[in-house]
């Protein structure tokens, strides 16, 4: 079984930016923890992140051609502005869930709206690097 976690713009700066909301870990460290879970549960985890929302549309694309069995996102700003990444997850149809790392719910008022989340099976916002772990081992059950 294969996953692919997609993380989004300013995501790279993790550690760095507004670790008040984000924490200190860093991407990489981040990718490390989603890989060892993967393993532990006998699933191949990929970690893909870009600032760039064709390079995303091009990777979900990418999943769906090479057999991609589920998809964790987090699509960061893109989340309540592109609708193109929404149609791209609804078009491909693997199980994707949306993961943020900050309860985007008690933040601004223009990040309580997610074009992405109704074409996903789930949502998890506000748990930090436990929101992806849920994600991946929720995937897991639904797909085996």
């Amino acid at each position: 079984m294969e996953i692919l976690v997609i993380n989004g713009p300013n995501l790279n700066l993790l550690g760095k930016r507004k670790p008040e909301i984000y924490g200190s870990a860093t991407l990489a460290d981040l990718e490390t923890y989603l890989v060892e879970i993967g393993a532990s549960l006998d699933i191949s985890v990929t970690c893909y992140q870009s600032n760039h929302e064709g390079k995303i549309i091009d990777r979900l694309s990418e999943a769906f051609v090479g057999g991609t069995n589920g998809i964790v996102i987090n699509p960061a700003a893109f989340t309540h502005t592109s609708y193109a990444i929404r149609d791209c997850i609804e078009a491909i149809e693997i199980p994707t869930i949306e993961v943020h790392i900050s309860n985007i719910h008690s933040r601004e008022a223009f990040r309580h709206k997610s074009l992405i989340a109704p074409v996903c099976i789930g949502q998890i916002a506000g748990l930090g690097f436990d929101g992806y772990e849920m994600a991946i081992r929720t995937l897991s059950k639904r797909l085996k």
